[in-house]
């Protein structure tokens, strides 16, 4: 079978959660042997969701395939011996510890580079170090609060509150994913490693000004900060008489098909909802106009005469019609695969599409220090080095006859 684009390629996962564990999955997905270094207690997400055995809760299993668990308990100063080993023959090191908390077990970028001129240190954090808020914890909730996220929500919820997803995480994982990426790529031409940073609250403080900016855009500004029909409230499913749809006439052909189907064609003239400024200028009474039109009939009505005259549409779903939804059904995007210990599992397919080197799922998420004796061998620690760094508690494995092949 065809190796992925980043084969050869070797990543140390420090981190924990889901920003950075999800980040070194993209890169696991795409070929890279992905070691998942974690403290004795595991990741937290290990403990989250419904499982079939302890420490193998159903958010884990979402953020840790293609990869390897070794335990390796940082805190303790003999680890160091362990972790330089690993860093001299790895590429790429990705951890999410704060930076006082990093320099007091030796984790940052110049003690780590010591050891590997050529490593990519990508270093996750809230806050940029060089700022005011520099070492303040921060979670998803937080930097949702901070970056204006929560605050979009008022126009439609009245109150400020979360987008019910760990958004900001996961944004910032894939932002991680390709910055490790474009670092390789230099290492690749010049063969320097470097530091990496990726601050949570920049990272989605841009992600969110990009359209609501609007006049702030220019100094001085020329309008207030907010993409009107965006941040109105008004922009959202249309009611139909039995249900939803989303509905987003795009082009003035568009708009002119959906006044011919609704019965009002002379709208298309009217300077109010003929025109694109007209529609702009008035979009609460465009929004009102719409909504009035869809709701005598069902939604399968409607969406058969949008499709019919192009006019993007679609039905709006809850989280488990994805299960049956046709066309990532059509698309294989949901993979059913066995786990030596967990038994059947669905899990969703990367979907970048690559001719030459496509992601595939090549290691089910591992068991809790499952492949510590395997790596460390591979780094040159024997037999018996391995058992004493386990009798010291500086690592820990299961006992050789529960050792598994995933």
């Amino acid at each position: 079978m065809t190796q992925g684009a980043l084969h050869g390629i070797r990543v140390l996962d420090l981190a924990s959660v889901i920003m950075g564990p999800m980040a070194a999955q993209h890169l696991g997905d795409m070929g890279a042997d992905v070691i998942k270094v974690e403290a004795p207690e595991g990741d937290v997400t290990r403990r989250l969701g419904p499982a079939r055995s302890e420490q193998m809760g159903a958010v884990f299993l979402g953020f840790n395939r293609n990869k390897r668990s070794i335990v390796l308990d940082l805190k303790q100063p003999s680890a160091q011996e362990v972790l330089h080993r690993l860093i001299a023959q790895s590429d790429v090191v990705i951890h999410s510890i704060r930076s006082r908390a990093a320099r007091r077990i030796g984790l940052t970028y110049e003690a780590l580079s010591a050891h590997n001129p050529g490593l990519i240190y990508c270093h996750l954090k809230g806050f940029s170090d060089k700022g005011l808020y520099a070492g303040q914890p921060a979670f998803d909730d937080i930097i949702q609060a901070l970056s204006g996220l929560a605050m979009l929500q008022t126009s439609v919820t009245g109150e400020p509150r979360y987008v019910p997803s760990s958004v900001a995480d996961k944004i910032c994982a894939v932002h991680a994913a390709y910055a490790v990426s474009i670092a390789l790529i230099h290492k690749l031409r010049t063969g320097e490693g470097q530091e990496v940073s990726l601050p949570m609250f920049e990272t989605m403080a841009a992600f969110n000004v990009a359209e609501h900016q609007w006049g702030h855009a220019f100094e001085p500004p020329l309008a207030a900060m907010g993409y009107p029909t965006v941040r109105s409230g008004a922009r959202r499913p249309v009611p139909t008489s039995d249900g939803y749809i989303s509905f987003l006439p795009y082009s003035e052909e568009n708009w002119h098909n959906f006044f011919r189907f609704i019965g009002k064609p002379h709208l298309i003239d009217d300077p109010v909802f003929g025109t694109p400024t007209g529609r702009a200028e008035n979009w609460q009474q465009v929004y009102e106009m719409v909504n009035n039109a869809f709701r005598d009939r069902p939604s399968a009505e409607w969406l058969a005469l949008c499709r019919e005259n192009d006019i993007p549409c679609s039905v709006v779903q809850d989280m488990e019609a994805l299960d049956a939804d046709p066309h990532l059904q059509s698309v294989d995007f949901w993979q059913t695969v066995t786990h030596p210990t967990e038994g059947l599992l669905r899990m969703p397919s990367n979907p970048l599409a690559f001719a030459q080197t496509p992601p595939r799922i090549r290691r089910m998420p591992p068991r809790l220090g499952q492949h510590t004796r395997e790596v460390l061998r591979e780094f040159s620690f024997d037999d018996e080095a391995i058992n004493a760094l386990i009798r010291q508690k500086i690592v820990a494995a299961p006992p050789e006859t529960q050792r598994l092949t995933a």
